[in-house]
């Protein structure tokens, strides 16, 4: 069986407004991130099925004679949502040496990929291929960057497959799928974020294959049909936390002084619902100054909530110091205790402004990338239309 060849990108995820709130069954926005993880897959006649990671200096061939022993008869089924087959991640996990609880980057991508390739493929024959990957993403940072990488195995390997069709016509650029076949691929994703993090929530890989923006509440994700793009700083801290410990640490002050904090958490709601109309009477009515003037006193308000619960850091304090003596307002993103902040660009904001800000921010020792939120989600690209370096990158493999 030979494949066709298939280039995707799928875009990271911040949560706008709602984090940690989310968890007690408020309402959070969550937002593509033009930051992109780009994917090739290549069809080959080496006997071999291969997996180019040089972000996380990762370059792994298999010989499908070996692989086509790990095939389950359930195989390739392809229902939608479908539990884990926990027997074949135990066969993968023995078959590249993983047999104890603790994954690192390189062994949870390799898993990842090698059961969505098996699932996929295991009722007919296992093709020779070669997969190369290259992200904008930095790893770890609550940026959505495992579920920009499984949504597009997902994309390229249900292409490949002949699951989906691709979307791709001759003239296009670029193209994205029917909803249908989106559901699909969001499905396949979740399949791999579970092996990469035991119990997801589905929001980041949704992100990754809709795009735009989501209201998630209650376990239950909506994608909303128009958002405006809006210009972002997007500052990593690199101060490393633990999400578990956070969310943790927010249940015990909600449970020790709940007639304080409940109030807190209906605020938040609140600013996630405002935010939400703020941006969608920016899509059908001329964009104001009121409009950014509103966005931005939400991100503050929201960022002394989130000190309130526990969740700030030294290092995030800077961040919206740093940025406020240049007028613009900035929060954290994700987890807390560290990690990511967003910082709102108007239209207006003079490019002086903005290389002066990124500068006093990699001067604190900070990652700092201009970028915008609300994007397109997974799409197929002509090899034309992926970014010159990215191409030079993915075609070395």
């Amino acid at each position: 069986m030979t494949v066709k060849d298939v280039f995707v990108s799928a875009p990271g995820k911040a949560i706008l407004h709602g984090e940690h709130a989310v968890v007690h069954g408020k309402v959070a926005l969550a937002v593509s991130l033009n930051l992109r993880t780009y994917l090739r897959l290549k069809g080959t006649t080496t006997g071999n099925v291969c997996i180019n990671l040089p972000n996380i200096d990762t370059f792994l061939c298999y010989d499908l004679s070996e692989l086509k022993q790990l095939i389950p008869v359930s195989c390739g089924k392809r229902e939608e949502g479908k539990p884990l087959d926990a027997e074949l991640v135990r066969k993968l996990r023995e078959f590249i040496g993983v047999t104890n609880g603790n994954l690192d980057n390189c062994n949870m991508a390799t898993l990842s990929f090698l059961y969505i390739y098996i699932s996929l493929f295991g009722s007919s024959e296992l093709p020779s291929l070669t997969v190369s990957v290259w992200s904008e993403l930095p790893t770890g940072a609550g940026l959505g960057s495992s579920a920009a990488y499984s949504v597009c195995l997902a994309s390229a390997l249900l292409c490949a497959s002949g699951a989906i069709p691709a979307p791709l016509k001759e003239s296009d650029q670029s193209a994205r799928w029917c909803q249908e076949d989106l559901e699909q691929i969001n499905s396949w994703a979740f399949q791999g974020e579970m092996i990469i993090h035991g119990n997801p929530s589905g929001v980041d890989n949704a992100v990754g294959t809709w795009g735009g923006m989501l209201r998630f509440l209650a376990g239950k994700i909506i994608p909303l049909s128009r958002v405006p793009l809006l210009r972002i700083l997007l500052t990593n801290t690199k101060v490393p936390r633990s999400t578990k410990v956070l969310v943790a640490g927010v249940k015990d002050k909600i449970n020790k002084f709940p007639s304080i904090m409940t109030p807190v958490l209906d605020s938040v709601d609140a600013i996630s619902c405002t935010c939400e109309k703020i941006l969608s009477e920016m899509t059908c009515e001329p964009i104001t100054g009121e409009h950014y003037n509103i966005l931005e006193e939400l991100i503050d308000i929201n960022q002394h909530h989130l000190n309130v619960m526990g969740v700030g850091h030294p290092s995030l304090d800077t961040l919206c110091q740093v940025t406020l003596t240049k007028g613009l307002h900035s929060k954290l993103t994700g987890a807390g205790g560290g990690g990511c902040g967003i910082t709102l660009l108007r239209p207006e904001t003079d490019s002086s402004v903005v290389q002066t800000t990124v500068q006093d921010l990699k001067d604190c020792g900070f990652d700092c990338w201009e970028t915008s939120i609300g994007g397109p989600g997974v799409q197929q690209h002509s090899p034309l239309s992926v970014k010159e370096e990215v191409l030079e990158i993915l075609n070395r493999y």
